[in-house]
């Protein structure tokens, strides 16, 4: 719609239907790599506003409640949205049933390029990725392949392997309609330093307290 809009008019009326025809979300199926804050509001909100099915898969399913830091009313912290649970050896399964994935997942041992080749080969051609936590989870190479021979709908990547990418970066080379490429920002607010100072204001109550910290660092686990 944008690239004909610059062309000042709009395409023939047979050329509408299949240039513009939408994925449905509504009732769509949602596989969520990474239950963390942000997958369990992404969760809440695909429940709330188009009754998606939610699919997670995170480190340890048997631990369901999130104690990480979350605004007041967002996320899902007694971890009661997902219609199904994953553990990382499951992977597969629910990107099978995933008509959306969307990668939330930090960067560790365990999920260094763990979206390769296979993975993406495991997704309905009709899906969609979304990439909002690391571009080391990713192949970007098989990605890049996927998406021009159409095994997967298309993708929106936000982050990369090296940032900024380097020239000749395979997806950046792609000339192909269904995917959105962003300079790390899915995170920008106007309101983020004004969030993290809440979050240093709440975690050193706690410190002078006594009290459990939030979104402590694990070194053990690599992040």
């Amino acid at each position: 719609m944008v690239e004909w809009r610059a062309k000042g008019g709009w395409p023939p009326d047979q050329e509408r239907w299949p240039l513009f025809l939408p994925s449905e979300v509504r009732g769509a199926t949602l596989g969520i790599i990474g239950y963390g804050s942000i997958g369990r509001e992404l969760a809440r909100m695909a429940k709330s506003a188009f009754a998606m099915t939610v699919l997670a898969c995170k480190r340890d399913p048997s631990q369901r409640a999130d104690t990480g830091y979350a605004a007041p009313g967002t996320g899902d912290p007694e971890g009661r949205l997902p219609d199904t649970w994953y553990a990382p050896d499951e992977l597969h399964d629910m990107l099978r049933r995933s008509d959306a994935v969307v990668l939330a997942a930090p960067l560790t041992r365990e999920t260094e390029r763990m979206i390769d080749a296979r993975a993406l080969a495991a997704m309905k051609p009709s899906a969609y990725f979304i990439n909002v936590g690391r571009g080391g989870s990713v192949d970007e190479a098989a990605l890049a392949r996927a998406l021009t021979d159409g095994r997967i709908a298309g993708a929106a990547i936000d982050v990369f392997g090296e940032e900024p990418p380097p020239a000749g970066h395979p997806l950046y080379a792609l000339d192909v309609p269904h995917l959105i490429l962003s300079p790390h920002v899915s995170g920008f607010l106007p309101t983020y330093d004004e969030r993290c100072t809440d979050l240093f204001a709440e975690n050193l109550r706690r410190f002078l307290a006594g009290a459990p910290l939030l979104n402590l660092v694990d070194r053990a686990k690599g992040y």
